[in-house]
């Protein structure tokens, strides 16, 4: 790609003159179509533009045109494909190496890199428009990652073989690419750029992360576009009090803390990342370790830009006359000071956007800005196009055989801005302005000191149907928060590039509606910036959350930003933390956040040159000032942090007395919410599901789930519940939405998968059926016994039925399991004369057990021999007796129950 894409490049091309002056004919075709072609008639040079034979003709005076045979030799012909070299690099990171490579792919892109980490392979590359776009407020900048699913050896699991919208964590690690790199860009360079990053390969142990934001920053560097140095990205890890430069998957899950760290070789320009209450100094520590690591990948880099780098684009910045400053001041200083003071941010956004008009139409009148919609007559167009007074200029008709040149009258144009200029200057000087005014009055816009926190108040329960709810709002931020608890099958599924299915059983959602900043505005998809601040917020209550066997529910947490003037993630944080006090979540403490500014030079703006941190900024300090840092915590550590850095980078001292300032912020923040009215109910709301975990033998689950699950679903329709959820270990969850429900699925899975033992006992069972044998007796819901006639009293039945009859409720004693598992059960061991009767050898030994083919099977029992002396025809009229008197008996105890 050319070095810079303004240059005008002109072919060879011959010239006829015919009967009228300004008519040409070519000879030849062009060498380049399409652009201008050049007419020099001795001093004077002007281009022309032709579209078809009754084209009209524009005429742009050039003070110096190169020749064709310039021309050709500025022009990059190319090289071959074929003869281009590739260009690796070695870069210690950590205990291994990372293999960085170019030239061998992508080479038709401004730039374009392979970074390796073990069998993980990021290619990156960097493209730019050949025009620039209108100028604006921000660099245009877009960034896509994407993790193809053919990196780890799968395809997606949907319909849809290809890769589809991008997914969260994926834009998550968009913005970890973007946000340092956006600091680099100089102002006035409005080429639209594009990085593009592909995940190719990817071993399950070396993240691809941190690999993406450095071959960005190498591309960058490498292309034409005219960043001020290299970037580079590392992860650091700690286990124990050892810290680890891009650890491996395995190495993450024993780690304290997961910081992500962007910069330069000399400064900061990114950190985000998470602990379990991790103390400010070991959060330097990391930082100071992460920065070292960068530094050296960014030496080693800057070694290979000089080897195979293009030339940077520097003639492509464009930025606004250094006049046009002077003006705007001039017009708008006093008035900003006024209007800068007032505190609320509604009037004050509308006083400068009527402040902004004012200055534009001012300095339209006095003919400094270009009026579009006017049109312009001929002596100002050629006014426009004149750059030199000793040119001269032939206008369309007025040139002469000979050599006589008429001249137009001198005229020196005026200096004219554009509109965007004029905006782009404004918001400049409005920033510095308020800088001066907090540097220098030592009062922000809102009348606070630089430590002053905005009020804060909060409540809880405000939503009734609602499982938890809580509106905390801190000065013109306010955030509502709702928590929603749920089964597992609220959880949120996740696929990635391992494993098929992952879930989450907490996460949170952030929307920010335009209404919270009192505009109009689309409604549709999250954008970038809700996923990101939804999952700053989300990681930062994570470390509070109680273990899923504590609390066996999935958490939902929706955060909806209703007013917005700075850090809504944090008041989020702050929001959240009382939405799932108000659920009745047994969460470990409450933390808070809190988001911190920073005015670096303040020499430029009256003081001392000490840089001035800002705790708990608004909207108008983060976009005017040098940092958004933001701390989520209490007082004894950090959960989650974030930092954006707008100038070239901030030193660990400053970010050392920034983190502290937090703290002491996140102190005030806690006492605060403490103070909520209505405070946080802090149990179970009637309208949450009620979840039941129980323990069973693993080789018991087959008994809950049935065949094809048919038990599991008839269990869920005679309880009434929700759902039943198994695992292999033997774990058991059942969802309910009532007590009764619950209490009834857990009897009868309770039975399904009791182990019984010979000698318990079990009261008020319900004798199911009768049979010529005995009755069936159930112990439990689904589970039954055989309890023989013989064990149905102390003395001898001729029929099951003349005593007891189905339904009725008797207390039973486990006597015998068979190798099937069948039960035995006797209800003449629990009577009171049993003892007795025991000691009777007769009354067990002389009653005859019925045997048939249907309890043949259920248990496999000796036959006793009969007592012939029993069985005597002497013996029947003594035995008829003793029925009599059991029989009494039985019947007196029924009715005494």
């Amino acid at each position: 790609m050319l070095a810079c894409t303004n240059s005008i490049f002109h072919g060879p091309a011959t010239f006829h003159r015919q009967s009228h002056p300004s008519k040409f004919l070519l000879s030849k075709p062009l060498l380049f179509p399409r652009l201008p072609r050049v007419v020099n008639f001795g001093k004077l040079k002007f281009n022309s533009h032709f579209s078809g034979k009754n084209s009209c003709r524009r005429f742009n005076v050039k003070s110096s045109v190169n020749s064709s045979s310039e021309v050709l030799e500025s022009i990059d012909v190319g090289v071959p494909h074929s003869s281009l070299q590739k260009h690796s690099l070695k870069i210690p990171v950590g205990d291994r190496h990372t293999l960085v490579e170019t030239g061998h792919m992508g080479r038709q892109a401004s730039g374009s890199v392979t970074v390796t980490d073990g069998e993980t392979i990021v290619y990156t590359t960097v493209c730019l428009n050949d025009t620039p776009s209108e100028p604006s407020d921000f660099f245009p900048l877009s960034v896509n990652y994407q993790e193809r699913f053919s990196a780890a050896g799968r395809t997606s699991g949907g319909f849809f073989k290809r890769e589809g919208k991008t997914k969260d964590h994926e834009v998550l690690i968009c913005r970890l690419i973007d946000r340092p790199l956006r600091p680099t860009m100089p102002k006035g360079f409005y080429h639209e750029t594009q990085i593009l990053s592909w995940v190719l390969s990817y071993d399950g142990s070396h993240a691809p992360d941190a690999l993406a934001i450095t071959a960005a920053g190498i591309a960058l560097a490498l292309s034409e576009i005219p960043t001020s140095k290299a970037v580079a990205g590392v992860r650091v890890g700690l286990i124990g009090d050892k810290y680890i430069v891009n650890p491996t998957a395995e190495e993450m899950e024993n780690s304290e803390l997961d910081l992500m760290l962007a910069g330069t070789d000399s400064a900061i320009l990114m950190i985000e990342g998470y602990g379990n209450f991790l103390p400010e100094e070991k959060l330097l520590k990391a930082v100071e370790v992460g920065q070292d690591a960068v530094r050296a990948i960014c030496n080693e880099v800057e070694a290979l830009v000089k080897k195979c780098g293009k030339p940077k684009m520097i003639d492509a910045i464009k930025l606004p006359p250094p006049e046009l400053y002077k003006h705007v001041e001039e017009i708008a200083g006093d008035e900003l000071v006024k209007v800068l003071q007032i505190r609320n941010k509604i009037p004050r956004r509308k006083a400068l956007s009527s402040l902004e008009e004012r200055v534009l139409k001012i300095l339209t009148e006095n003919g400094f800005v270009i009026d579009e919609s006017t049109p312009r007559s001929n002596a100002e167009t050629i006014a426009e196009i004149l750059e030199d007074e000793d040119e001269e200029v032939i206008v369309d008709g007025e040139v002469d055989e000979g050599d006589v040149h008429i001249k137009p009258t001198p005229r020196k144009p005026t200096p004219l801005f554009s509109e965007v200029d004029v905006k782009l200057v404004f918001k400049e000087v409005t920033s510095k302005f308020l800088r001066k005014r907090i540097v220098e009055g030592g009062k922000r816009s809102d009348g606070r000191t630089p430590k002053e926190i905005r009020p804060i108040n909060s409540s809880c329960s405000i939503l009734p149907r609602a499982h938890g709810s809580a509106l905390f709002t801190r000065g013109e931020t306010q955030a509502l928060a709702v928590a929603t608890l749920g089964d597992n099958k609220m959880a949120q599924r996740i696929n990635n590039l391992i494993e098929v299915d992952d879930y989450k059983r907490f996460y949170l959602q952030y929307s920010f509606p335009p209404s919270c900043v009192g505009e109009a505005g689309r409604i549709g998809a999250p954008s970038r910036r809700e996923i990101g601040h939804g999952m700053l917020a989300e990681r930062s209550l994570e470390t509070i959350l109680p273990s899923d066997n504590d609390f066996p529910y999935t958490i939902r947490v929706e955060s909806t930003i209703t007013e917005s003037n700075g850090s809504s993630s944090m008041a989020s944080v702050c929001g959240g933390c009382l939405a799932l006090q108000d659920a009745g979540v047994p969460i470990k403490c409450s933390i808070a956040g809190i988001a911190m500014g920073l005015v670096l030079d303040t020499k430029e703006f009256g003081g001392d040159g000490t840089p001035l941190i800002l705790s708990d900024i608004t909207g108008s300090e983060d976009a005017s000032g040098d940092m958004d840092f933001k701390v989520a915590g209490n007082e004894d550590g950090i959960t989650a942090f974030q930092m954006d850095i707008k100038v070239a980078g901030i030193t660990l001292p400053i970010m050392r007395e920034a983190l502290l300032q937090a703290r002491d912020g996140r102190k005030h923040i806690l006492g605060e919410m403490m103070k909520s009215l209505p405070p946080p109910a802090k149990r179970l709301s009637k309208y949450a599901p009620l979840i039941h975990v129980m323990k069973v033998r693993p080789d018991k689950i087959n008994l809950i789930i049935g065949s094809g699950g048919k038990k599991v679903k008839s269990i869920i329709e005679q309880s009434g519940i929700e759902a039943i959820d198994t695992e292999d270990n033997g774990t058991v969850r059942i969802f309910a939405k009532d007590l009764a429900s619950l209490e009834k699925s857990k009897a009868i899975i309770s039975s399904l998968t009791m182990v019984p033992n010979i000698g318990d006992i079990y009261r008020n069972c319900e004798i199911k059926s009768i049979v010529p044998y005995g009755v069936f007796v159930e112990i439990a819901p689904g589970r039954e016994g055989l309890c023989y006639i013989s064990e149905l009293s102390s003395g001898w039945l001729a029929k099951a039925e003349d005593v007891f009859k189905v339904g009725d409720h008797i207390d039973v004693k486990l006597t015998e399991i068979n190798e099937k598992g069948q039960l035995r059960l006797s209800h003449r061991a629990l009577l009171p004369d049993a003892d007795s009767d025991n000691s009777n050898s007769t009354d067990k030994s002389s009653l005859e057990e019925v045997s048939s083919p249907t309890n043949a099977g259920l248990f496999e029992e000796k036959t006793e021999q009969p007592n012939d002396e029993v069985n005597t025809p002497k013996a029947q009229p003594h035995l008829k007796e003793v029925q009599r008197t059991i029989l009494h008996f039985h019947q007196k105890n029924l009715a005494d129950r």
